[in-house]
């Protein structure tokens, strides 16, 4: 790829792509079928806060669109519960039970494993805080780049969109 910028990308996709199959691997290691990886990492990621559904995005515990699903299958599976908020009827808080609890404390194991490895792997704590730190640099710029972007303003109440020629 002739482009870093992409390239990094990619890799970084690829990793964590690669990283949930791990953890899959090891849900099944552990016998445990009623939750899948993304859910577990959720769950890892919730640990011991009380958070509503949306702050399990603003917070970094979860990418994607379908947290509230996740959210209703961990639920149901008694892996998290929830109730709603007393001041926000609309707002609903997530914890963990004690059957996330015990699958939150088999991940961390996990996580102290791999930390292990990964010392007798030629990858030193170095190496991962220099590329913690580009990392980062890069979520800025791209936070500052969405900025940026130019979004369409919204028509007048009664006016119509522009005539678009058919073939362009």
């Amino acid at each position: 790829m002739d482009n870093p910028c992409l390239e990094v990308i990619s890799l970084v996709e690829r990793l964590h792509r690669q990283f949930l199959e791990v953890v899959k691997l090891e849900l099944e290691g552990f016998g445990i079928h009623d939750i899948n990886n993304v859910q577990a990492m959720m769950l890892f990621n919730i640990g011991d806060a009380e958070m509503t559904v949306g702050e399990l995005t603003l917070r970094g515990c979860y990418l994607g669109s379908n947290v509230s699903y996740n959210v209703k299958k961990m639920v149901e599976n008694k892996y998290l519960a929830h109730e709603r908020s007393v001041h926000d009827r609309r707002s609903i808080h997530v914890r963990l039970t004690e059957k996330g609890i015990k699958l939150r404390d088999s991940l961390t194991v996990m996580h102290q494993r791999h930390a292990e490895m990964l010392s007798r792997a030629a990858l030193s704590a170095d190496d991962l805080q220099a590329t913690s730190v580009t990392l980062r640099r890069l979520e800025r710029f791209w936070i500052r780049a969405a900025d940026l972007v130019q979004r369409p303003r919204p028509l007048a109440p009664d006016s119509s969109p522009p005539a678009r020629p058919l073939f362009a």
